[in-house]
């Protein structure tokens, strides 16, 4: 058996798709069969509530010593001039019936020993070529690098010397970049670290977000570019700007000296190997992420899709046939201006088949939620969620340039309307009195007869097919990851539960990189638009019309869903992966 270290911003609570990965891998019959002991690491982030850990075994500002280690870990503290909390924190999946006891290391690094900072800043630079100078105003760049020698001598402590077993540590995105360098300088100058194994855990490409969401020709242009750019033997810094201006790249830019690289999707794989020469060969192994597989009756998901209709007819006036979602960040990478443009082709084919549907976007800037009291108030003054003011505790940053596109798809549609919740949780209580007291979350995923999903960059993306298993139909963009094990899953077989949306296909195949390098707004615009039409004549096709079809749906949906189970990513990928790295 081996011992797991994941080194993650998520250390003590799930704040995104690490979380849910950790959730996810964590509570599988395999892992728990093939991992002795988990570590968790990350820091210890101001005002970070201990409440979520199951046990707190070391905090000496609290005079908590409740482990043999504690001597040693004050040494740790007062070398570095941190602060080290030890605890541990359960992983708990009631439908498997799985409980994992993990041990987590969290470093306040705020006040860490500026000698042996800059110390550790010349052994990245004299073994990696790593300017820290260049990054020193980004405090993710240097929290993350105060903590790396830390957390491993904590971690050495806390593992022993003796083991015999493989310690992998893991680093999930650039954040545990630090400690994977720091453990193969170790490996170099000590035996004891000898049967320590480092793994790049790519969740993305940090270096390629912001190419793709800064650009107008969004994931159009950038796929197409790639495609070129590999054909002629390109790298990154060979087609756009020199990557170095950015701190995440400088730490992810090294992953190829890792033992070996995760990545959780196949377009995530060409992008790696976009980075650099030493990628190109380097062996690459695809862990996609899982997605929960629930078996529900017809009646069940029946059951919550009228709650879903009730709350359409409180709300519209209307009781609609079908009901369409999309739960998500409010990010410009999820593409939510594509869902409208969906919906207008979409709103006539329906309006000329005498049917009617919504769209409920629920998606927020204010992670936390609001203030239920606040919620209420809105809702009871002027009719939130069908109609918004700007400004708080209503609609702010990005929340604004989303309502104004839904105001004018309402404006002018026929059959369809869009409701959009800016609201953290789904429930009467979070959401106002005009939702059904019986309401909750699983509702809106039970219930939904399609969940939207069109990003223009997304490594993998779980919310957008969580809801297969249900029946839904899942409307995902061809740069989503997920599709890759979509594909693997059904054998290449066009389902009708998925509806990949390529947007981008060119009309006219490119003959060289000049062709796709200046794609901009207009060229996307017209894609998008004629695109669209496609996917909206695709859906309706495929939209229940009959308890016969629901029942097919959720019979196929489940099937799907129970191929790309966190336990299949674990048995199938994860763990043949750690091997590799033997």
């Amino acid at each position: 058996m081996s011992i797991v270290v994941h080194a993650t911003h998520e250390a003590i609570q799930k704040m995104g798709g690490i979380g849910a990965v950790l959730e996810g891998l964590l509570t599988t019959q395999s892992y728990n069969e093939a991992v002795e002991r988990t570590f968790i690491v990350g820091p210890l982030f101001p005002g970070a509530d201990l409440g979520e850990l199951d046990a707190v075994l070391y905090r000496a500002s609290e005079g908590i010593t409740d482990t043999p280690y504690a001597k040693v870990l004050s040494e740790i503290e007062q070398l570095y001039h941190v602060e080290i909390v030890y605890g541990q924190r359960k992983f708990v999946d009631k439908n498997k019936n799985v409980t994992t006891l993990t041990e987590v290391v969290l470093v306040n690094v705020s006040n860490s020993n500026e000698t042996q900072t800059s110390e550790f800043k010349w052994h990245l630079y004299e073994h990696f070529g790593i300017e820290s100078s260049r990054y020193e105003s980004e405090w993710e760049y240097e929290e993350y690098v105060r903590l790396a020698e830390p957390a491993y001598d904590a971690l050495r402590v806390l593992i022993g010397g003796k083991t015999n077993a493989p310690v992998f540590v893991i680093s999930h995105e650039f954040m545990g970049m630090p400690l994977a360098l720091k453990t193969l300088i170790e490996r170099q100058n000590s035996e004891d670290a000898a049967n320590m194994r480092t793994v790049f855990y790519a969740h993305e490409v940090a270096t390629i977000r912001p190419i793709v969401e800064g650009h107008p020709g969004h994931d159009i242009r950038f796929y197409n570019v790639l495609e070129q750019a590999k054909a002629k033997g390109e790298s990154i810094h060979e087609v756009f700007d020199d990557p170095f201006w950015y701190f995440k790249h400088a730490l992810i830019d090294k992953a190829h000296l890792c033992d070996t690289i995760f990545a959780v999707g196949d377009l995530v794989v060409d992008e790696l190997r976009f980075l650099a020469k030493p990628f190109e060969e380097f062996p690459i192994n695809l862990v996609y992420n899982g997605i929960p597989a629930f078996q529900v009756s017809v009646q069940e998901k029946l059951t919550s899709k009228a709650l879903l209709q009730k709350y359409a007819k409180t709300l519209l006036d209307y009781r609609p046939d079908y009901v369409f979602t999309h739960v998500t960040r409010l990010v410009k990478s999820k593409g939510l201006w594509r869902d409208l443009q969906v919906l207008m082709h979409l709103d006539d084919l329906l309006a000329s088949n005498d049917r009617t549907a919504v769209l409920f976007i629920l998606s927020t800037e204010i992670a936390t939620g609001r203030p239920h009291e606040t919620i209420h108030e809105m809702e009871e003054t002027y009719g939130w969620p069908v109609y918004h003011k700007i400004g708080y505790p209503d609609l702010v940053g990005a929340e604004i340039e989303l309502n104004n596109g839904v105001s004018a798809f309402n404006l002018q549609s026929q059959a369809i309307k869009v409701v959009f919740v800016n609201q953290f949780g789904w429930s009467q209580a979070a959401c106002g009195k005009r939702m059904p007291i019986e309401m909750e979350f699983m509702d809106i995923r039970k219930g939904s007869d399609a969940e939207f999903g069109q990003s223009i960059y997304e490594p993998f993306g779980i919310a957008q097919v969580e809801p297969l298993s249900f029946g839904a139909i899942c409307v995902v963009s061809n740069v989503c990851g997920c599709c890759g094990f979509i594909q693997r899953a059904t054998e290449d077989r066009e389902v009708p539960n998925i509806v990949i949306a390529d947007y981008t296909q060119l009309s006219i195949p490119p003959k060289s990189l000049a062709d796709v390098i200046h794609i901009g707004l207009a060229e996307r615009n017209a894609i998008e638009m004629e695109n669209s039409r496609d996917i909206a004549a695709k859906l309706l096709g495929r939209l229940p019309r009959k308890p016969r079809d629901v029942e097919d749906m959720l019979r196929d949906g489940y099937d799907i869903a129970s191929r790309m189970s966190w336990e299949v990513v674990a048995k199938d990928y994860f763990l043949p992966g750690l091997e590799r790295a033997l």
